[in-house]
């Protein structure tokens, strides 16, 4: 069939992404069939879904993280090659239109309600505020300009210029985890300084080494290592510790095949396929290679400032510590279960407190399941992934949502909800979507190994038909594009989990540059 559809120039460079015209036609059948929506049940709730941890067991949780870290090997997991042209797309879009950009001129549009002469504005107001400020200071004065004088005649179109274009900082072709986020007395540092300086103090082992892998896109890989090389010995010396940084790409094999409105393969120009990168969701293949015990997840603009990181880091040793609490609970009740003969009244209680002690949803046996089959579906769905995800109360952030899900099989789970999963025409859906009250910072602590310490092969765990279409362009011409199952969406739908109530001051991030001057990341 493959045959039929791809030349012998598509078959190679289906190839040279290391795919399979298998694989290919997988993705040309999800876009003629899309699978269903996702069908929720209800959000989660304090009690239901979500787990308060109690204010007498906090201290607990903490110490059973300190115990635990000194035998097992803690990684820190940040996915790190978000543009950050995203951080300023309202001001491009503004700054591409204009020729020159004045106070004057701002203000006129501001008073029209054009928000993003607004935001140029506040940016231009306070932009002795920035962490970057220094630099573009510096930028302008190798050119004869003094930024003093720009901003008291407000010309703006310099400063904007340099701080966004190439012939400046560029920082609307970086990403952002090379940003500089926040200001200290002995200089700024970068969202990817800010997440090593932050690991030091959750993840360094008994020997002080402190493992953290950053993915980060393949044109900045090189400017990621220069800045480590630079950085790392700066901040070893200072925290007494040992990094073992790494890095890795987007994988080839995890591009998926874009089509056009009538679902047949999209070709460029040159008459090549086009194949886009798979959404964050192909960072699973990235978190499988790595060799972790316990890995934390976080997101590379949710950093704060070193006066705010001992609550964010309190909160990172509860979670983890509630991990190893409900993973030795599990593993408990595996070694119960393979142990031998069980009798039927001992399993109801032991499938009670699975219930319970472990907030895995199980559905009812009916008479006719023996006893070795429920120990069998029991042990299966034990032995499984664990994350433990910290959940604050939304309060307008943006950020998918903790949700119970019916799955296909008719079962009840846990899972990470994002708007584009659900079905934009089902007001029933739509109103329990609206009706959530916590929603995801990106917060994951994730039991990566089985109770031998054998690391689990989380391919296994997604739900593949969890993926999001959308549509794009290239060249002025329309397009579909399909996304891989989200990471902390489809990609761990199979795991287990478990969702906290974290506090909101666990969560900051830098969705646009205007969030700079938010009084949690000034000084």
């Amino acid at each position: 069939m493959g045959q039929e559809i791809f030349n012998n120039q598509d078959l190679n460079q289906i190839r040279d992404h290391g795919l399979t015209v298998k694989e290919v036609l997988r993705h040309l059948d999800l876009f003629k069939t899309p699978p269903p929506y996702l069908k929720l049940l209800r959000p989660c709730t304090p009690g239901d879904g979500i787990t308060a941890i109690d204010k007498k067991k906090i201290q607990a949780m903490a110490n059973s993280y300190e115990l635990d870290r000194q035998k097992r090997r803690y990684l820190k997991f940040v996915p790190a090659s978000g543009a950050a042209s995203r951080m300023f797309e309202d001001f491009l879009r503004y700054v591409n239109q204009e020729k020159e950009i004045t106070r004057d001129h701002l203000v006129s549009k501001s008073e029209e309600g054009i928000k993003a002469a607004q935001e140029v504005l506040e940016i231009m107001n306070g932009i002795k505020k920035f962490a970057f400020f220094k630099d573009l200071e510096s930028t302008l004065l190798e050119r004869g300009l003094d930024i003093d004088t720009l901003l008291h005649k407000g010309q703006f179109t310099s400063i904007v210029h340099l701080l966004l274009s190439e012939e400046g900082l560029n920082y609307a072709g970086l990403p952002k985890a090379l940003l500089k986020f926040h200001e200290y007395p002995d200089g700024s540092r970068t969202a990817f300084e800010e997440h090593m300086v932050e690991a030091v103090s959750y993840i360094a082992s008994k020997n002080g080494h402190c493992r953290i892998h950053f993915t980060v896109s393949r044109e900045h890989l090189e400017k990621f290592e220069a800045l480590y090389k630079k950085a790392g010995p700066i901040f070893e010396n200072q925290d007494k510790v040992l990094f073992q940084v790494t890095f890795s790409t987007q994988k080839k094999s995890t591009d998926t095949l874009a089509v056009g409105l009538d679902n047949k393969p999209f070709r460029q120009k040159n008459g090549m396929l086009l194949f886009r990168p798979g959404g964050h969701g192909a960072l699973l293949e990235d978190l499988n290679d790595l060799q972790g015990d316990i890995i934390f997840i976080k997101n590379i603009d949710n950093i704060v400032p070193d006066r705010l990181k001992p609550a964010s880091t309190k909160w990172k040793q509860i979670l983890c510590g509630y991990l190893i609490t409900i993973q030795k609970k599990i593993f408990n009740y595996i070694e119960m279960l393979s142990s031998g003969p069980i009798e039927e009244r001992f399993l109801d209680q032991l499938i009670a407190s699975i219930r319970k002690d472990v907030s895995l949803p199980l559905p009812d046996f009916t008479a006719d399941t023996t006893l070795e089959e429920r120990k069998a579906f029991l042990m299966e769905r034990l032995n499984r992934p664990l994350r433990v995800c910290g959940m604050v109360k939304n309060e307008g952030e943006p950020g998918g949502g903790p949700f119970w899900v019916r799955d296909r099989s008719g079962e009840s789970s846990l899972q990470i909800v994002e708007k584009g999963q659900i079905d934009p025409d089902s007001k029933e859906q739509q109103a329990i979507l609206a009706t959530s009250t916590y929603f995801n910072p990106v917060d994951l602590v994730c039991g990566v190994r089985d109770r031998r310490g054998t690391p689990f092969n989380l391919r296994r765990y997604v739900d593949p038909s969890a993926v999001l279409i959308s549509q794009k362009s290239n060249d002025g011409k329309a397009l579909k594009a399909l996304e891989r199952p989200g990471l902390w969406n489809g990609a761990m739908a199979l795991w287990n989990t478990v969702f906290v109530e974290v506090p909101g001051i666990t969560f900051h991030p830098v969705k646009t540059v205007n969030d700079f001057l938010r009084k949690e990341h000034q000084p």
